[in-house]
């Protein structure tokens, strides 16, 4: 299991961007499951409702890039460089995220070729899918 610290050893995102609290499963170059604690004092819920706080979308897909890109770079050959998105594909939003939720994010690479590969990712609570996508990605 990897914690905050560790994470931040192999990607370069940080407080307040970092949206992944550990990894509990890792294969490099293969797959990652994370975790991240919703809590009431997040940052964007003093805009995103203030009357109903609910986690905004296109961060519950940058916490599943996150993932993606500790399990790519994780890998020797790409240790020390950047992700960056190439593409969303396929994004379908199920359900939403508040305050008390845990959300288990997963991400399977299912092609890498060079720079280039695309992640199959799934963000959960509890047992329900609260996003899914596929997340395209190049390495700098």
């Amino acid at each position: 299991m990897l914690g905050v610290k560790e994470i931040e050893e192999i990607i370069p995102h940080r407080h307040p961007f970092l949206l992944v609290d550990k990894i509990i499963e890792l294969e490099p170059g293969k797959r990652a499951v994370g975790k991240k604690c919703i809590t009431f004092d997040e940052y964007f819920f003093r805009g995103h409702y203030p009357e109903e706080p609910v986690m905004p979308g296109v961060l519950m897909i940058e916490a599943l890039a996150q993932v993606g890109a500790v399990c790519i770079l994780s890998c020797d050959e790409y240790k020390g460089k950047t992700p960056y998105f190439g593409g969303i594909n396929k994004a379908k939003f199920r359900n939403k995220v508040v305050p008390g939720d845990v959300l288990t994010l997963e991400v399977e690479l299912i092609k890498v070729k060079g720079p280039v590969g695309v992640g199959k990712a799934t963000a959960y609570v509890d047992d329900k899918v609260a996003v899914s996508a596929e997340l395209t990605f190049m390495i700098g």
